[in-house]
């Protein structure tokens, strides 16, 4: 009963996210669970763990390709 709560409880925060939100979150939290089934029956705490890394992960991407950008433009001086 336990696990079925948790795990509700997962998919009402992910659903509540916004899309832009969720982004690197799917993935990471996917891998994370099966990360976690395999390192001893630990899935939901796997896929929180992996929502969270892949959500910052995204969001250091993005801002790596904002910096390319900027510099990759004459006269525009990256913002620092």
């Amino acid at each position: 009963m336990k696990k079925i709560i948790i795990a509700a409880a997962l998919f009402a925060i992910v659903g509540a996210s916004s899309e832009a939100q969720a982004v690197g979150c799917i993935s990471g939290g996917a891998a994370g669970a099966v990360a976690g089934h395999y390192a001893g029956h630990h899935a939901v705490l796997g896929a929180i763990g992996g929502c969270v890394a892949g959500h910052e992960l995204h969001k250091k991407q993005v801002a790596d390709r904002k910096l390319k950008q900027q510099q990759e433009q004459p006269g525009v001086k990256p913002a620092q």
